[in-house]
């Protein structure tokens, strides 16, 4: 271990848009550890659109056959998309009025988080992982007690059924998201971590670089 440095966001990769829309958002792998079955269970709790934009990896296949597919195809508030360049994002996550994001892994970061606060969408999570130390409770989305469906529910009926707490959270998510993980920030990090690196290893007798 040298460091923990967070991914950066360039500010102009995807815009702000204050708006929202009239769906909640998924985006990742279709993957048992990213619990996109948790994700359309809360949508239909709520009775809200969720579109799905996801890959599926060969190793996920199955598990898209058995366990996702027949989830999608049998329920009409779910739209699957598949996978989304860059390009398309902004239009993705700008449009949705949440992302949910109910991992049951200890991701490492979930990039997908600050994609979604640069475009002014809040992020529900179950906190595993890095999503307290991205998430700020109650200012950029919400974080549940892992597992509790209901609650990540009720956190997503908080934030559709009230613009005035999405605008405070969008506008609060945007700014986090420029503040905390531009680019300028990030590299000084990386540079940091290297000569440190280089420093220890040269004190070791070992000059190689």
């Amino acid at each position: 271990w040298a460091s923990t440095i967070y991914h950066g966001l360039p500010k102009s990769l995807l815009p702000f848009n204050p708006v929202g829309g009239e769906y909640l958002a998924f985006l990742g792998r279709i993957s048992p550890e990213k619990r996109p079955d948790r994700a359309i269970e809360i949508a239909t709790k709520l009775g809200k659109p969720l579109k799905m934009a996801a890959k599926i990896d060969a190793a996920d296949k199955r598990y898209w056959e058995e366990t996702i597919r027949p989830l999608v195809e049998g329920n009409p508030l779910v739209e699957f998309i598949g996978e989304i360049g860059d390009h398309q994002k902004s239009a993705f996550l700008g449009g949705a009025d949440a992302l949910l994001f109910p991992i049951d892994w200890p991701e490492p970061f979930g990039i997908v988080m600050i994609e979604a606060m640069a475009c002014g969408t809040p992020v529900i999570a179950w906190p595993r992982g890095a999503a307290p130390e991205v998430v700020e409770q109650g200012v950029t989305g919400f974080m549940t007690a892992v597992g509790d469906v209901d609650a990540m529910a009720d956190a997503a009926l908080n934030i559709l059924r009230s613009k005035d707490v999405y605008q405070r959270m969008g506008q609060a998510a945007r700014a986090n998201a420029i503040e905390r993980f531009h680019p300028r920030l990030i590299v000084p990090k990386y540079l940091e971590a290297y000569h440190r690196t280089i420093q220890n290893t040269s004190k070791c007798g070992n000059t190689r670089p």
